[in-house]
């Protein structure tokens, strides 16, 4: 899975996009970055048509330390395009509703047979940006990104009371309904395992049990899992509420399937981390 990372603008004057190959696709952005020791200012411009921005981007990982004084001073870009994953073609909106900010986005892999990977879905995570200022931000706000544990920061994510999406957007195309129950049974059942032992049957039944067979799930579906105030997990299919249910348990156990130890997409989560702690920072 290639890296997201989301467009981020601060005052420095333009220069000419660094060039290169791309396998990603953004919206129109600038990135530019005034290194204190040389004086150097590196920007990329990129729009969805040309095949630059990853370059820049990688330009500016390599050669700016996000410790520096300059990282500080970021801010995302409030750009309302959707990002697309290039290798499915499935795009996301930067927002849901009002104030859910696309985090990252990544793909859900499965080995059939021993045989080969297919693509299942693509996920977007997505978190409220006024609850991450509120809760993360008295936290980590004041830290520099090398002072920040990643691992501390998502742990606090997933504990804390902020409102979070997770969006499957169905990419393979002879997927049925009774699969992704299985599929769900097994992933999270592991996870409330994981976290809550083994006598939490019920639970899983109760989630599990909303993904109904008369439900019809062709490419292009849509499945959002949300946790809303007070940990209830919101489910809805192509827009249709199918079930809440509130549990912390549960809420953690999903989000743990993509920014936890062992997520689906390791490279998304890297992208999570990396936004969100920009998102703190800005």
């Amino acid at each position: 899975m290639v890296s997201l990372r989301f467009p981020f603008l601060f005052s420095q004057p333009q220069k000419p996009p660094v060039t290169g190959r791309s396998r990603r696709s953004f919206s129109t952005i600038a990135c530019s970055v005034a290194a204190a020791a040389a004086g150097a200012t590196v920007v990329a411009s990129q729009d969805r048509s040309n095949p630059f921005l990853r370059d820049a981007l990688n330009f500016f990982r390599s050669n700016f330390n996000r410790s520096s004084p300059v990282w500080g001073s970021l801010s995302l870009a409030a750009d309302p395009s959707p990002v697309n994953d290039p290798k499915t073609g499935v795009a996301f909106p930067s927002v849901l509703g009002d104030s859910r900010r696309l985090l990252g986005i990544g793909l859900r892999r499965k080995c059939v047979m021993g045989l080969k990977n297919i693509d299942v879905y693509a996920f977007g995570v997505y978190a409220d940006n006024g609850d991450i200022n509120k809760v993360l931000g008295e936290k980590y706000g004041k830290a520099s990104a090398s002072e920040i544990e990643k691992k501390d920061l998502i742990d606090d994510l997933m504990e804390s009371d902020i409102c979070m999406t997770v969006r499957l957007q169905i990419v393979y195309g002879r997927l049925s309904i009774r699969s992704v129950r299985s599929a769900f049974a097994e992933s999270v059942g592991n996870r409330l395992q994981k976290f809550g032992g083994s006598d939490n049957k019920e639970l899983l039944q109760r989630f599990t049990s909303q993904f109904k067979d008369e439900f019809k799930i062709p490419r292009g579906s849509i499945i959002d899992l949300s946790r809303e105030r007070d940990n209830v997990l919101h489910t809805t299919i192509d827009g249709k509420e199918v079930g809440s249910i509130q549990s912390n348990l549960l809420c953690r156990s999903i989000l743990d399937l993509y920014i936890g130890d062992d997520p689906f997409d390791r490279r998304a989560k890297e992208d999570i981390e990396f936004n969100l702690a920009s998102c703190i920072q800005k």
